[in-house]
């Protein structure tokens, strides 16, 4: 039924390219799925989110003039920021949406989208969102227990009085943007916030314990691949608590999320706190219950009312940001890095991820309210730093619609330098006929200087494929060349044009010739955007 809906979406926006003037005014954000690919449509047309995600506190009134400059100085077109629980009810069945239209209202002064992080149920595993008048009644609303009966920081999944009172809270947000945001400002709503549990793989209370001890349900066990049926223990062995868990995690969310999209469908997202990509260790050395890679088919049959499972990536390791970049593209999943470290060391991972498809890429914490996030992030948000980071969307900014469709396309690619010692410095794109081939550091001279590297490694590329022979390129601290693939034959430049476009019109600054380009196309700290012609001879 999802995939249906997904190719009947495809369908229309299609419908709505040939027939603009049949384009509703104020068509609804929607994410759409075509030959393994996917878009999120805003408008009526392929989407990039060039975001960034405030802190925690601060979306709120008083410290939203600390986030705006920096939003700025990064040149974004999404804000992601949370809506808070505990101030939008603070009385059972009241709700107060001030702060919810303070920062719509925000957004569309400062001309861009905005993403919505429900703090509900779970906000890091922790129910610190809560309002003051749950927190207080631990019988009504109890927290998950460990085997010796010791509460953790986590409220249960299995409380149906919660999940009531989440589901009416969403419930009434959602209703709320319907009424308030016909212009479809908000594009994109995360429900829940790394939802799990630390401190015990599963809950051990007497109703999560004989749920654990009934058979797993036929849907789980198609999703995990498992063919005999039995209890969770029976079936998963010692994996089965870590499994359990999160098949009732990600089933309380599909009923909130199922609530909320009844009353106004916009894409929602679940985002997870990761395991290691590569050696996770054993179950408990991580966020139990959420999006995990091991359980991205569990959360995708208990929750089919969540659109994508996305990664919020603090690895800073190539292989490992990688490594989540292609655990979380699936033929039955959108990529989106909603969040990422905001450490220099970050920088270089934009151009990766939008290189793998992804909707979306958004450092954490880029204001001005003084928190830094420790230990994965900064230890002060200022310009340079910012710097650092805006090279990326600045040069993204004016052609994020653009890219958006070509990577729709399957027309980009995009690389980041590898730190590790023995990587080597040139890695290689392919392009039909052609070959991108983008080396690090400077100087490199002909081909007798092999490439140095950066240190630290900051080495970024992202290429886009216009035509069989013409291309748009940017990178940052590297060389990017193009090799054709015809044996005998040598690449020459028909034209090298650096500019930028207003729109869909190219407008050219200057051509790059003799110094600029006899050993290939040298970035330095940016931000240059070419559009390319390669021939042969």
């Amino acid at each position: 039924m999802l995939r249906t809906t997904i190719a009947a979406l495809a369908l229309a926006a299609t419908l709505h390219a040939q027939a603009p003037q049949k384009t509703p005014r104020n068509p609804m954000p929607a994410l759409v799925e075509r030959d393994g690919r996917f878009a999120l449509m805003v408008d009526g047309a392929p989407y990039l989110m060039l975001a960034t995600q405030v802190n925690n506190s601060s979306a709120f009134a008083a410290t939203m003039p600390e986030v705006w400059p920096a939003a700025e100085q990064l040149h974004i077109n999404t804000l992601e920021a949370p809506v808070y629980w505990e101030t939008m009810e603070t009385t059972p069945g009241h709700f107060d949406f001030a702060q919810v239209d303070m920062l719509i209202d925000q957004s569309r002064q400062h001309n861009v989208r905005l993403v919505l992080l429900w703090f509900g149920t779970w906000k890091n595993g922790s129910g610190h969102y809560l309002p003051q008048w749950m927190k207080l009644d631990e019988q009504k609303y109890p927290h998950v227990v460990t085997a010796k009966g010791v509460a953790v920081d986590s409220l249960s999944p299995h409380s149906k009085f919660t999940l009531e009172a989440d589901k009416r809270a969403f419930t009434a947000l959602m209703r709320h943007l319907k009424e308030k945001d016909p212009q479809h400002t908000v594009i994109m709503v995360q429900v829940e916030n790394e939802s799990g549990t630390y401190g015990t793989v599963r809950d051990h209370s007497a109703t999560a314990d004989a749920l654990f001890a009934q058979q797993v349900p036929d849907v789980a066990l198609k999703a995990m691949g498992k063919s005999q049926s039995g209890t969770w223990q029976q079936v998963f062995g010692d994996d089965a608590d870590g499994i359990f868990h999160s098949w009732y995690v990600a089933s309380y969310i599909q009923q909130v999320a199922a609530a909320g999209k009844a009353e106004y469908p916009l894409p929602f997202y679940a985002n997870a706190a990761l395991r290691d990509p590569i050696h996770p260790g054993k179950q408990g050395s991580w966020e139990s219950g959420g999006p995990t890679d091991d359980v991205l088919a569990l959360w995708k049959a208990a929750a089919p009312s969540i659109d994508v499972l996305a990664p919020d990536i603090y690895m800073d390791e190539h292989k490992k940001y990688t490594a989540v970049l292609d655990l979380y593209s699936r033929p039955d999943n959108a990529l989106m890095v909603p969040e990422t470290g905001n450490s220099s060391d970050f920088a270089r991972f934009c151009f990766e991820a939008i290189g793998h498809g992804s909707l979306s890429w958004s450092p954490f914490g880029m204001d001005f309210t003084g928190y830094a996030n420790y230990p994965n992030g900064a230890a002060k948000i200022d310009d340079k730093l910012l710097k650092q980071f805006s090279f990326n969307f600045a040069d993204l900014a004016p052609i994020s619609r653009l890219i958006a469709r070509l990577n729709f396309e399957g027309r980009v690619k995009g690389v980041a330098e590898d730190e590790a010692p023995d990587a080597k410095h040139v890695q290689r794109l392919d392009f039909g006929d052609w070959t991108a081939v983008i080396s690090y550091g400077l100087p490199q001279f002909g081909g007798w200087t092999p490439a140095p590297g950066n240190k630290p490694p900051t080495g970024e590329a992202l290429v886009a494929q216009l035509g069989p022979n013409e291309f748009l390129v940017t990178a940052y601290n590297a060389r990017v060349d193009f090799e054709p693939k015809a044996p005998g034959k040598q690449r020459q430049w028909l034209a090298v044009e650096e500019g930028n476009y207003t729109g869909q019109k190219w407008n050219r600054a200057r051509i790059w010739n003799g110094d600029q380009s006899d050993y290939g196309l040298n970035f330095l700290t940016g931000p240059q955007l070419l559009k390319v012609t390669v021939a042969t001879y």
